[in-house]
């Protein structure tokens, strides 16, 4: 009877008449499937700015599973001798400690060749040790030390350096300053939360002075949160934005008689500006060209009147 209740109301959810049929979720197939995507490493795929975060989150996978791993991974396997595959030379000799440290070793080194691509696999391939080759992998991806200070120097004179654009809003120059914050991050020089705010306060243009001034008063900068400060300047962000004017289009006047040369020169680069302005209207740039044509015309009738002056008076010398 049960069964044939199931089958009823199944078939009424696919007409579109009743409950759909609830997903067993305590099923050992369920379970299996859950613990197979939990067990699953981070893929790193090989981008050197993507390799901090792809490293975060291998520590948190790896801790999740089990901290002497990682341990492992930073430490080394201490007195366990390995081929250049990782397998042991002596495995039958070893102690019932070494056995399980030499098993944990090839669970991390597993780990870790199944989060590479083959191509970044290769690159350390002739390393026996999961150390060795997280050690190398880092050296590749964040450069030896030389490297990460020179690169800690510049990116720390971009920050002393850091300003807000004129036309900037304040959401992409936030999206700037995080970018520059995760760099410094990486390379172990970050700033605390003041000196964010003091940073961000003094990279506003000169019409954000009145509101820098007002928070500088009503806050304390020790304790302003960035995320505080951030939505206080895009509350005043809006305000702004109501209230700045909008900009006239700038018109043109033509002189009239005997400068009509230069006046069609002056349209022409009017019409010339004008074309590469898409927000014109095109009914003017419709009645500006009638009416460089109108000039032209103008000036053709000049020089043929002029030509037949000049013309009647030789015939009378």
């Amino acid at each position: 009877m049960f069964g044939e209740d199931a089958c009823s109301s199944g078939a009424g959810s696919g007409s579109g008449g009743g409950a759909a049929i609830p997903y067993d979720y305590s099923s050992n197939t369920n379970k299996h499937e859950r613990s197979a995507n939990h067990n699953k490493p981070p893929m790193f795929n090989g981008d050197l700015e993507m390799f901090f975060w792809w490293k975060t989150k291998m520590y948190s996978h790896i801790l999740g599973m089990d901290d002497e791993l990682w341990n492992i991974l930073e430490e080394g396997v201490r007195d366990l001798k390995l081929d250049e595959e990782g397998a042991a030379l002596d495995r039958k000799a070893h102690t019932a400690e070494q056995k399980k440290l030499y098993k944990k070793h090839h669970t991390i080194r597993g780990i870790l060749v199944a989060a590479l691509p083959h191509k970044e696999y290769l690159k350390m391939s002739d390393k026996s040790t999961a150390r060795a080759m997280f050690t190398s992998l880092c050296s590749l991806c964040e450069g030896n030390k030389k490297v990460r200070e020179a690169k800690a120097t510049m990116l720390v004179h971009q920050y002393e350096l850091f300003r807000m654009k004129e036309d900037e809003s304040i959401e992409t120059m936030y999206s700037r300053f995080q970018t520059l914050d995760s760099g410094l991050l990486i390379l172990k020089k970050s700033y605390v939360a003041s000196d964010h705010v003091n940073k961000i306060l003094r990279s506003l243009p000169a019409k954000w002075r009145p509101k820098v001034t007002a928070i500088e008063e009503a806050k304390d900068l020790n304790t302003l949160s960035v995320e505080d400060l951030l939505s206080s300047l895009k509350c005043h962000e809006i305000g702004l934005n109501e209230h700045e004017p909008i900009k006239k289009p700038k018109s043109i006047a033509l002189k009239s008689r005997g400068k009509s040369t230069k006046a069609l020169k002056a349209l022409e680069s009017k019409e010339e500006s004008t074309s590469e302005d898409s927000n014109e209207d095109p009914e003017i740039v419709q009645k500006m060209v009638m009416l460089s044509n109108r000039l032209q015309y103008l000036a053709k009738k000049n020089k043929r009147f002029l030509s037949r002056g000049s013309c009647q008076k030789s015939s009378r010398k």
